[in-house]
């Protein structure tokens, strides 16, 4: 019955969240003045923001109140990268399922990429290549906040948030997964040739080509695939 109670009262502080247009910073009104709203108990009032907190809806600030969470997709995150690992040790694809997600959306999004780049924004993404190619000299290995900037950097110029965060979210789920024992790269990856293949994605953005710029995407990700079944 509490459970219930507190479900409740989660759906109806995300309605006021909504019909009161507040957004993350946004301050809440204080305990007893929600559980007076609600009718509810203190305890299935606390349950219910500590809920709304886990998925960052709400923000408890010890001493000041609550606020309006960042309403991010961290929870979306972690819940990938569990299952991603889980769905692995039962010995399914799951890795290779979250890859072929992403594949799915960045390649899909190449038609509507090309030619929204300006020199500036493709100047950033060759800078990226570059770093990729350093990092790589003797052997290393590119670093992972150089691709994720790199990825950032590509589908930015969209400028759809929404967007940026989902994808931003598979690549995160992607590799905080990896770490898992699997899909860590084989000790003779080619670093110089996963930078090159960044290198051409911007080549044909660059172009003006969405087919080359598509098929770029996809042979990144074969690397990727092959890359994973050779663990």
């Amino acid at each position: 019955m509490r459970a219930l109670v507190a479900d409740d009262a989660q759906q109806k502080i995300k309605e006021f969240i909504v019909e009161g247009g507040l957004g993350p910073g946004d301050p809440l009104p204080t305990e007893t003045e929600l559980m007076e709203r609600f009718a509810v108990s203190r305890n299935s009032l606390r349950e219910a923001l500590k809920s709304l907190q886990a998925k960052h809806i709400v923000e408890i600030r010890r001493g000041f109140g609550t606020y309006v969470g960042s309403m991010s997709l961290e929870p979306l995150i972690d819940g990938l990268a569990f299952r991603t690992v889980v769905g692995h040790r039962r010995g399914e694809d799951s890795l290779l399922e979250l890859l072929q997600m992403r594949e799915a959306l960045e390649a899909g999004l190449m038609s509507s990429l090309v030619g929204r780049l300006g020199e500036a924004q493709l100047g950033v993404l060759d800078g990226l290549v570059r770093r990729m190619h350093e990092e790589v000299a003797g052997g290393g290995a590119i670093d992972a906040a150089t691709d994720r900037e790199f990825h950032l950097a590509l589908y930015g110029p969209l400028a759809n948030r929404l967007l940026s965060e989902l994808l931003d979210a598979f690549w995160s789920a992607f590799h905080q997964s990896r770490p898992q024992d699997i899909g860590r790269a084989p000790e003779n990856a080619d670093g110089a040739e996963l930078a090159r293949m960044h290198g051409r994605i911007v080549d044909a953005v660059r172009a003006g080509d969405a087919e080359a710029a598509e098929a770029a995407v996809h042979a990144h990700f074969d690397d990727i695939r092959g890359r994973l079944s050779a663990r």
